[in-house]
């Protein structure tokens, strides 16, 4: 299935509902930010720089533009800085560091201003590459850190696991920011800017031609 069919049937099944001012006005402030001007709020700007890889990496450009050329990177980054809690906010940066870590370490590179999609890439599919029972173990294991972290404890989490939360969060938050997009959600999902009559049990496949209601 190519992603412009994916992401037309794809409703909000990443358990990302949030409809509040604060995140209504990041999508509308990321419709017109310059990439080439873009100065990261909560990473650093080499941070910044593997974040735009990485969503590029996840969303490459097809018939669709890729993640970064719909802001995907500036919009994950806005809302981590203003809408995720502190300890949450902690976390991401611990898992990236040890993403970065990893791909540092496996490519040679001393700083991450080196790093490129080549080196990226390996990193990201490894972290990705669980089966589902392992996905779960893993679940609890970022659970139970969490846990720990929030009362005060001794934390420790594996670095692979680390990389999973890392990367499992970033595949989750691209593919949101990419659907909230105003291109997305405009040219690809079924769009109607002045909403009308309301068809309670209507065929979707009559109504929009099988796509999923941008809102």
């Amino acid at each position: 299935m190519d992603r412009r069919k994916a992401l037309k049937n794809m409703g909000l099944a990443l358990g990302y509902t949030v409809a509040t001012p604060t995140l209504i006005s990041i999508v509308q402030g990321c419709k017109n930010e310059k990439i080439i001007e873009w100065t990261p709020d909560f990473f650093t700007k080499e941070q910044g720089n593997v974040l735009t890889t990485l969503v590029d990496i996840i969303l490459p450009k097809t018939d669709t533009p890729a993640a970064s050329e719909v802001n995907v990177h500036v919009f994950i980054d806005r809302f981590i800085d203003q809408v995720v809690e502190k300890e949450q906010q902690d976390f991401i940066k611990m898992t990236m560091a040890k993403f970065v870590d990893k791909a540092l370490k496996d490519s040679g590179k001393e700083k991450i201003a080196d790093l490129n999609a080549e080196d990226l890439e390996p990193v990201l599919a490894s972290a990705l590459k669980y089966t589902k029972e392992e996905e779960i173990k893993n679940f609890d294991m970022i659970r139970g850190y969490n846990e720990a972290v929030e009362q005060g404890s001794e934390a420790a989490l594996d670095d692979s696991i680390s990389r999973f939360a890392f990367a499992n969060n970033l595949r989750g938050m691209t593919v949101w920011g990419y659907k909230t997009s105003e291109y997305v959600g405009e040219e690809v999902l079924a769009y109607l800017p002045v909403p009308g009559e309301y068809i309670g049990c209507g065929d979707l496949q009559e109504l929009t031609g099988g796509k999923a209601w941008s809102l």
